[in-house]
């Protein structure tokens, strides 16, 4: 065999040269248990919370239960039903009208109280901080009662100032009006919690930017508008995301206020209330959690065009 056969290539690595496996480190061996440590509560709570029930709700929903006949499988009735159902509808696009106005509201006035006290413009800002925040810290029955009082239609004192004022018989908890009224109430009770969200936020703005922009001359109202606002845009969007599921979920304040007007909010007035009332009054668990299941897509598909809205915008 010539000597040429012998050498090996250029390319080729001797096997004596060959490169050793790399081992983990200690430290990333750690880290990595650390991690999974660290992960793994939230993980056991979310799947017990939420993918367990929604499983569950899933499986329910394929099922339908007869006097006669007992339980059995109808595949996708139920979806079919709630698809078809005009009440059910009217009740999701009554929440969506409800969270487009109220949201935009809301954070208006919270990102104003919150730019307040981020400049420091009114005196005493954590006492005022703090009492922003009590609706929030008041239980959810306990503040619709309250505001139930106020705009009772026979004894509230609020029907009784538009009397007053020259507007009589006027009733905040009418057919008419019952959504608006919700609406002031829910602003009421989550701006504080919003406000206290967006100061942290622009507590977190580099004051070194602050401080060039004012250096420059520039407006006070610009400084907010075109600096702090487009920097605390992130918690902006998380807020809407938050309130956007909330919204979905409207029920205790119509439930407790339908009892100081009787008849004004229907067993379907919000999806949440006619889901309570197809499960636990009329007992038709699993067409419940068909219309529950319904539900939950309407929220993830509204969050997920919002978000890809959002980037959209970013991305031009």
């Amino acid at each position: 065999m010539s000597e040429t056969a012998l050498r090996p290539s250029a390319g080729a690595v001797s096997p004596s040269r060959a490169p050793l496996p790399r081992r983990r480190s200690a430290y990333a061996r750690r880290r990595g248990r650390s991690g999974l440590a660290f992960v793994t509560p939230f993980m056991i709570i979310f799947t017990l919370f939420m993918v367990a029930p929604l499983g569950y709700a899933i499986y329910q929903s394929l099922y339908t239960t007869k006097l006669i006949g007992g339980t059995r499988f109808s595949g996708f009735a139920n979806y079919a039903t709630v698809l078809q159902s005009g009440d059910f509808w009217n009740g999701v696009i009554r929440v969506i009208i409800f969270g487009g106005i109220q949201i935009p509201v809301m954070l208006a006035i919270a990102f104003f109280f919150a730019t307040i006290f981020d400049l420091g413009i009114a005196k005493w800002g954590p006492v005022f901080r703090a009492v922003y925040f009590i609706p929030f810290a008041v239980p959810i029955v306990v503040s619709s009662l309250m505001w139930g009082f106020l705009l009772d239609p026979a004894y509230g004192p609020f029907n009784r100032f538009m009397n007053v004022i020259g507007f009589h018989g006027f009733n905040w908890l009418s057919s008419n009006l019952m959504l608006p009224s919700i609406i002031i109430i829910a602003i009421w009770e989550w701006t504080g919690y919003n406000s206290v969200i967006l100061y942290t936020a622009l507590k977190s703005v580099p004051r070194d930017v602050v401080e060039a922009a004012i250096l420059d001359d520039t407006p006070l109202w610009k400084i907010i508008l075109r600096i702090k606002l487009p920097l605390v845009r992130p918690a902006i969007v998380m807020l809407v995301f938050i309130n956007t599921i909330g919204a979905m979920q409207l029920f205790i304040e119509p439930s407790i206020l339908n009892n100081y007007a009787p008849g004004v909010v229907t067993a379907t007035w919000t999806p949440v209330i006619d889901i309570y009332n197809t499960s636990i009054a009329d007992g038709e668990y699993q067409l419940g959690a068909a219309m529950a299941v319904v539900l939950a897509f309407v929220v993830i598909a509204i969050s997920v065009a919002s978000l890809a809205f959002r980037r959209r915008r970013e991305f031009r």
